[in-house]
């Protein structure tokens, strides 16, 4: 099967989202897209390893997608073989009361991972120029200043929320946190799909929700706004890839490549030497320890 090109998916030019594809299989068998996604998941947990020990950057991965586009399994498989101190998932639902008392950024910023570590965010700060621009009513719970109602949320304001959220991402890329963004492009037929076999599958009836069909009927609005979103936040300091995500095992495999070809361009990214004088008496270090079995 062919690489993964990066160039297929990062978003560097503006983007039309009825103009990607959203089924890949790279011509292979789910057997062998399954083990290249093993070979590569296991380098990225060996590269966690020495982004821990070196201690100067943290990763920050964001996913987005509608509805069932598979975000929930794609980080459970890639992220098998990482220690699971070296990663922390955040699912960021529904703002609580406490977090509505900040700043719609605050809750992500507490969230960052620290130096040496991965973290995930399994929806993400742009949720507030998505569900909100599809639900402007949501805003008005933000308790804003001058926004009375949903007539003052105008064009300006989605401007400076889309400022707002690039200089958040400039800021954190700046004091070393490395920024990916998955939008998982996925069909509206396979939603429809999915969403079946959530009814259909007594495992899977605990997934759905009547809402999730309140959300496809407005499945065009979403699309805009998304498109939007990442033309507007697709930096070189945080870039947006839209991978196809009808076929969950193709989509995995990308999403692991891309994060392990990006990280591997950061030639600085190594294991501390050891301090001169401990290396010098390792020898002495190792016979003590043998001299315990006599």
């Amino acid at each position: 099967m062919k690489n993964v090109s990066i160039a297929d998916y990062k978003v560097d030019k503006p983007l039309k989202l009825s103009q990607r594809a959203t089924y890949e299989d790279f011509g292979a068998t789910d057997k062998d897209l399954k083990k290249n996604l093993e070979k590569v998941r296991k380098a990225l947990g060996d590269f966690q390893d020495t982004l821990y020990a070196h201690g100067k950057y943290a990763v920050l991965i964001c996913i987005q997608g509608m509805d069932t586009a598979g975000k929930d399994s794609l980080i459970r498989e890639v992220f098998k073989d990482f220690n699971a101190r070296g990663v922390v998932v955040h699912s960021f639902k529904v703002p609580t009361e406490l977090e509505r008392q900040h700043d719609y950024l605050w809750r992500h910023y507490i969230a960052l991972p620290a130096k040496g570590k991965f973290g995930v965010f399994n929806r993400t700060h742009y949720e507030n120029v998505l569900v909100t621009r599809v639900h402007p009513e949501y805003i008005l719970g933000e308790h804003i200043p001058n926004i009375h109602t949903v007539a003052d949320i105008d064009q300006s304001f989605w401007e400076k929320r889309f400022e707002q959220i690039n200089n958040f991402e400039r800021h954190i890329a700046e004091n070393g946190t490395l920024v990916f963004k998955f939008f998982l492009h996925l069909s509206k037929e396979e939603q429809r799909q999915r969403l079946l076999r959530r009814l259909e599958l007594k495992e899977k009836n605990w997934k759905f929700s009547p809402g999730d069909l309140k959300e496809r009927a407005l499945w065009d609005r979403y699309q805009e706004c998304y498109e939007e979103a990442i033309n507007k936040t697709s930096k070189p300091s945080a870039p947006w890839y839209v991978l196809p995500a009808d076929n969950k095992k193709a989509a995995r495999l990308i999403f692991a490549s891309i994060i392990l070809q990006e990280l591997i361009k950061y030639k600085d990214i190594e294991e501390p030497e050891l301090d001169a004088k401990i290396k010098a008496n390792l020898a002495t270090y190792k016979l003590q320890l043998q001299k315990e079995e006599e």
